[in-house]
């Protein structure tokens, strides 16, 4: 094998008309997966759920193999996106007759946030790192978790916030990012602080150590107590 041959890098022994043929192939894997989309129901994919996106990889392979490889026709992957759409759809009746087989392939929602605090047996059970979805809350306009009444993720991933009302807002964990949110295992000052990991406040005094009576954690971060902006 000669280094640097263009025209095995470029085309190998392929005539140049098979370049036609891969537009073809392309086109047809475009329109297949596309009328899939349509006819299973869907509106987007901006989050897809689990189930979602094994459907959407196995198109894809399908897809891509359609496209590329001269050996492979396209009878059989037009049979494997009607199978796909065969058990699509049997799946999605199975779901809407059984809320088990539901929540099993797809999960449930989980609470993550309740009154402005993190729920431990959702954060220990799946295990959920409070980093992975901080992001999520500044971009929803939360500052920090005394703003929240209640936050659920859901299936797809999104996390849906419900706020508590102005006068209602309490002191809460900080949800901007490290540089913002300086974290301490002795407090510079007397103030009301809260555990990094679950979220509780307590008044702590200066030069003191506590720990969480919450969830055990000794790392607290100074809480807030500003009003979410609209």
């Amino acid at each position: 094998m000669t280094a640097f041959d263009w025209q095995r890098m470029l085309l190998d022994d392929f005539p140049v008309l098979f370049l036609g043929e891969v537009a073809l192939r392309a086109l047809f894997a475009f329109v297949v997966v596309f009328l899939f989309l349509k006819v299973s129901g869907r509106r987007g994919v901006r989050q897809l759920s689990l189930f979602e996106l094994v459907v959407i990889l196995t198109l894809g392979s399908a897809a891509g193999d359609v496209s590329f490889y001269e050996d492979v026709p396209l009878l059989p992957i037009a049979m494997v996106f009607a199978t796909l759409l065969l058990l699509y759809r049997l799946t999605v009746l199975a779901m809407s007759h059984s809320i088990r087989f539901s929540n099993w392939m797809e999960g449930k929602p989980v609470t993550i946030i309740e009154d402005g605090l993190y729920a431990l047996n959702s954060l220990n059970r799946y295990n959920i790192s409070s980093d992975e979805f901080f992001m999520e809350l500044r971009q929803q306009g939360v500052e920090h978790l005394g703003q929240v009444r209640l936050g659920i993720l859901e299936t797809d991933g999104d996390v849906s916030l419900y706020f508590n009302p102005p006068e209602a807002i309490k002191p809460g964990l900080s949800v901007l990012p490290p540089e913002h949110r300086p974290a301490y295992e002795r407090m510079p000052a007397t103030a009301v602080y809260a555990c990094t990991r679950c979220g509780h406040t307590q008044l702590i005094n200066s030069q003191q150590q506590a720990l969480c009576p919450r969830c055990r954690h000794a790392v607290w971060s100074l809480a807030l107590n500003n009003q979410r902006l609209r």
